[in-house]
């Protein structure tokens, strides 16, 4: 899948995207489990361990 069809998928842009994969920004959790879950098909599971 190109960043441009994922970009469509979750209705971001392809700009965004490669951002995101560069680490070149700051991500919220809220946008990435919608990037999981919109874009990609899956659901992200975060478990915090002490």
């Amino acid at each position: 899948m190109t960043q441009a069809q994922l970009a469509a998928k979750c209705g971001t842009t392809k700009t965004y995207i490669s951002r995101i994969e560069n680490n070149a920004s700051d991500i919220r959790l809220s946008t990435l489990m919608r990037i999981v879950r919109e874009g990609l098909g899956g659901n992200l599971k975060l478990s915090v361990t002490q």
